[in-house]
């Protein structure tokens, strides 16, 4: 395999480690939407101040200082309400860090690209490693400005890294930016402020094993009821005992209610997130809890039953089944989805796909999912791609991240792996050994189905170049090996052959270990070298 760089081990990937499920608030009352309402713009602005705090503190953060800012907040919340709003301040303080982080590395692949293509002639062409020089001296002038911006950038960003410095905006920058494009989103001023407050608001409670029904500031009963712990001002705001308000509104969980149940029962720990779509108008409550970690099985347990290989496009998955053996098995499979249109449509897409995808495994018996562990990260880059904007798009719109999670939550409930394979080569070489040999008058492949069964063949653990046909001049390598063969110097074919089971006609049996050499050749170019050649006499003629 000289040229062709060293793949990674397929691996089964861990199963999920927390579950969430969400229910609507229906049928509230104006009295309870009110208390709502206060309850997270109170709340929401605690979050603020606090977020701004640890931002100032940066790299010289303590548990001095985390323990300073918890007793700040419980004067005017409550314990649990405080610990609740640092505990999501410093995760979304460390996104923000590991955001930037992943920012500096894309900097760094372009700075890198740049200086590669600028120091190459005008002209020159590249390698499918490696990209080639400008095609004139305009676009040469065009990215050596664009270099030192990156540059530029570069410096600011590990400035802003080192001294701990975290850019962060609670309701999110691309909303952010809408209020400058009302006009461009549909959107009136009012609309913007009311979408603008409620994503600013904080109504969440973390878990408590111990406390009643697994939470203390929201607690959701067996039966439905809601009720929330109000903070000391919003106390007069209560309708029951103990400051508490109680909606009007019931719950219940159509999907693992039966889980959340028992959970809430045996007074584990379970948090609770309220939210407005303002877009609908409707409020929802999300429920999630943690799941004990599962050691996966054995990669061979896994592809005991076979595997279905999947290849991601961007608009359908292409699906093959194999056995264990690694043999494709009846016809190619196709599940097609459109990623154009709102976030929330994209996902339900994905949702959809993944559904008829993981039924159909289910249903042809086999244990496994093989996919590939795709990762654009650095593919997606103008720097790389230059003027190749559809290309670009193609890859920015496939959903690596969200797949692999969806795929391996929902595969988990059905008892299935999902086996993640090197991406290297699978589309050329399924379509290179798979395409044409599977392509019937009845059966029509593409070069992702065939990928599907190179991909289902790696997570196996079996080659996916296939032996070709001999060479064309004669049985000799002659016109070099085959494919998936033995090395050149491995002259394996000049040796001993396994015993031999003919016999001589009223000859006795073979005993099984008499052996048959090597057939010398009939010209003497191609004489072994073990052997020596004798001339013989002259004919005598009489």
């Amino acid at each position: 395999m000289g040229g062709l760089r060293e793949l990674a081990a397929s691996l089964v990937a861990p199963g999920p480690c927390g579950v969430a499920v969400r229910d609507r608030l229906k049928h509230l009352t104006p009295q309870d939407e009110m208390v709502l309402r206060a309850i997270g713009a109170h709340q929401g602005t605690l979050a603020s101040r606090d977020l701004k705090t640890r931002c100032v503190d940066g790299l010289e953060h303590s548990g001095d200082t985390w323990a300073a800012r918890k007793r700040e907040l419980t004067g005017v919340s409550s314990s649990r309400i405080a610990g609740a709003i640092t505990k999501a301040t410093h995760d979304q303080w460390a996104l923000a860090r590991r955001c930037q982080a992943a920012y500096i590395r894309t900097l760094d692949a372009g700075i890198k690209t740049l200086r590669h293509r600028l120091s190459l002639p005008v002209g020159e062409k590249g390698t499918k490693r490696a990209a080639g020089g400008y095609r004139s001296k305009g676009e040469w002038f065009r990215k050596s400005r664009r270099l030192a911006t990156l540059e530029a950038r570069h410096t600011a960003a590990v400035g802003d890294w080192q001294a701990g410095r975290v850019r962060v905006v609670r309701g999110g920058k691309r909303l952010l930016n809408t209020r400058h494009h009302l006009t461009d989103a549909g959107l009136t001023e009012d609309r913007w402020r009311e979408r603008w407050e409620a994503e600013r608001w904080f109504l969440a409670a973390d878990g408590e094993s111990g406390k009643r029904f697994g939470n203390e500031t929201i607690r959701v009963t067996p039966d439905g009821e809601v009720s929330i712990k109000l903070p000391v001002p919003l106390a007069h705001l209560a309708n029951t005992r103990h400051g508490r308000y109680t909606l009007t509104a019931r719950v219940g969980f159509a999907h693992r209610g039966v889980e959340w149940a028992d959970r809430i029962e045996a007074n584990r720990a379970v948090a609770y997130r309220i939210h407005l779509d303002t877009g609908r108008r409707r409020w929802y409550l999300t429920a999630s809890w943690q799941r004990p970690a599962v050691q996966t099985i054995p990669l061979t347990a896994a592809c005991a039953r076979g595997v279905v290989g999947v290849d991601t496009n961007a608009d359908h998955f292409a699906a093959y089944r194999l056995d264990q053996h690694g043999n494709p098995i009846g016809d190619p499979h196709r599940f097609g989805y459109d990623l154009s249109g709102s976030a929330g449509h994209r996902d339900a897409q994905i949702r959809h796909a993944l559904t008829r995808l993981i039924n159909w495994a289910v249903r042809v018996g086999v244990g496994a999912i093989g996919i590939e562990d795709l990762d654009f990260a650095t593919e997606k880059t103008r720097e790389k791609h230059g003027g190749r904007k559809r290309f670009r798009q193609l890859i920015s719109g496939i959903p690596t991240g969200k797949l692999k999670a969806r795929l391996v939550s929902m595969a988990a409930e059905h008892g299935l792996s999902v086996i993640a394979v090197d991406p290297a080569y699978t589309s050329l070489w399924g379509a290179q050994h798979w395409q044409k040999p599977l392509t019937t008058p009845h059966r029509k492949m593409s070069r992702h189905d065939a990928a599907g069964i190179a991909i289902g063949r790696r997570a196996l653990g079996h080659p996916i170049r296939r032996r070709t046909a001999p060479p064309p001049h004669d049985q000799s390598d002659r016109a070099g090996h085959r494919t998936a063969q033995a090395e050149p110097d491995n002259r394996r074919r000049e040796g001993t052959r396994p015993p031999t089971t003919d016999r001589p006609p009223g000859g006795p049996p073979p005993n099984g270990k008499r052996k048959r050499g090597t057939s010398a050749s009939k010209t003497v170019r191609d004489a072994p070298s073990t052997q020596q050649w004798v001339q013989d006499s002259l004919m005598h003629t009489g």
